[in-house]
């Protein structure tokens, strides 16, 4: 049963011991999984600061076994609403928030990740199985301090429309999310979001590194 579990991404081995621990997807299934909502309501108060100050929406996503799990979002208010909510599950290799995450994580946590996505033959991992490609890819994000999102999967999602950067939530300790910001393709392009956002972008999330990372989970 846990290996079931385990491979359907409900629960994942603790690296410390024989035991397995619930991921966050367990959020589908029952109320009772509730970190994943602690923590996004410690972010909501910076997202909705962040959102006044630029006009976009923005996500902050953790890490969950085999994806990123939206914790919180400012999505859903003023004009513009992309029906994504906390729990929401985005798949790393293809989103900003995912390739952030990958590309400023530890070298052995992303293997691990790699290992897991590498058997899955759905496009969305077509890049764990290209190495090279794959750390063309990554080496570029670290060079910029941000990934982007990829653009087949603007297409599927948002039949091309929308857009998203990231950058990692993270401190002098490691990696504890990521921030995206989500824009229309036809108002703001990569260029203009980097010189008019990757600023307040990074600004936002180190704020968010000290919330997070100073934060009591009693």
């Amino acid at each position: 049963m846990l290996e079931t579990l385990e491979h359907e991404g409900y629960v994942t081995r603790n690296p410390s011991n024989s035991g397995y621990v619930p991921t966050g997807r367990t959020l589908q299934l029952s109320r009772g999984y509730d970190l994943h909502h602690r923590i996004g309501l410690l972010c909501e108060p910076i997202l909705t600061e962040f959102r006044q100050a630029i006009g976009w929406p923005s996500d902050v996503a953790l890490f969950d076994h085999d994806a990123m799990i939206v914790v919180q979002t400012s999505r859903e208010t003023g004009p513009l609403f992309f029906n994504r909510r906390p729990g929401f599950r985005a798949p790393i290799l293809e989103t900003s928030i995912g390739r952030a995450y990958l590309a400023f994580c530890a070298d052995s946590e992303r293997e691990r990740i790699l290992a897991r996505l590498r058997p899955r033959t759905d496009p969305a991992n077509a890049l764990a199985s290209d190495p090279q490609r794959l750390e063309a890819l990554l080496s570029d994000v670290r060079a910029r301090g941000f990934a982007c999102m990829d653009d087949s999967y603007s297409d599927r999602e948002y039949s091309g429309q929308l857009w998203a950067m990231a950058v990692p939530v993270r401190d002098e300790q490691g990696i504890l999310a990521t921030l995206n910001i989500m824009m229309l393709r036809s108002a703001v392009s990569p260029e203009a979001a980097q010189e008019r956002f990757l600023d307040m972008l990074i600004t936002n999330a180190n704020r968010l590194a000290h919330v997070l990372r100073h934060a009591s989970w009693g």
